[in-house]
């Protein structure tokens, strides 16, 4: 399986279609038949650094459409203290399902404001030391702060227009990754798969990959 993360700078103009252009490109990567499109948007809104999950699925809820579900809104957010219950949740209600996973993250002085993505699961609060279950077939984050000694001060003194700005990006992504929009409505047209044998390396994607990949 394809482990490679795919660093996008959201200060780019292009930053959420280059987002969509990973999120293709790691869906060859999974081999699972898929029915239904589960957004897990992991987060607080208490706390302005980790409410990127919230604010994304907050966003996306508005714009889904049928076989298209989101967990985790600013109005039900999903944290630490209920997300083993969700996942349960998800699993009876989704079991043939494609599972993308959003998160906030911290990450070095560079890469602050960057989006990553790839296929595999995140570890949720693992940058503030939760020991929480992996989640997810594919993952996004968002570096909303430095990483360093002070991690949840960092997270409660992030500048919420970094938040939003990121969240902007991935909710636009998605949407050019899984659905046309048509007269202002989002309509879901899920990928279908079509074979299950490896793709070798897209061409599309080796520029790209030299340019974001760390």
């Amino acid at each position: 399986m394809d482990k490679t993360i795919y660093y996008i700078d959201n200060s780019h103009a292009d930053a959420a279609q280059k987002l969509s252009c990973v999120m293709k490109h790691c869906l060859n990567s999974v081999h699972h038949p898929w029915e239904d499109l589960v957004f897990l948007c992991i987060g607080s809104d208490r706390i302005t650094g980790d409410s990127l999950g919230p604010v994304c699925g907050q966003q996306l809820s508005h714009m889904t459409g049928p076989g298209c579900f989101v967990y985790g809104t600013l109005t039900e957010p999903v944290h630490a203290l209920n997300l083993p219950e969700t996942l349960t949740l998800i699993l009876s209600r989704h079991p043939v399902s494609l599972l993308i996973a959003i998160d906030a993250s911290l990450g070095a002085q560079h890469h602050l404001g960057f989006i990553t993505a790839g296929t595999g699961p995140l570890l949720p609060g693992a940058g503030v030391r939760k020991n929480l279950p992996a989640v997810g077939d594919l993952f996004i984050t968002g570096i909303v702060n430095q990483a360093g000694m002070f991690d949840r001060f960092l997270l409660q003194t992030t500048r919420l227009s970094t938040v939003i700005s990121l969240a902007s990006t991935i909710t636009r992504g998605m949407l050019y990754t899984f659905a046309p929009l048509q007269k202002g409505r989002y309509l879901h047209a899920p990928f279908q798969q079509k074979s299950s044998k490896k793709s070798s390396v897209d061409p599309a994607m080796q520029d790209f990959t030299a340019f974001y990949v760390s």
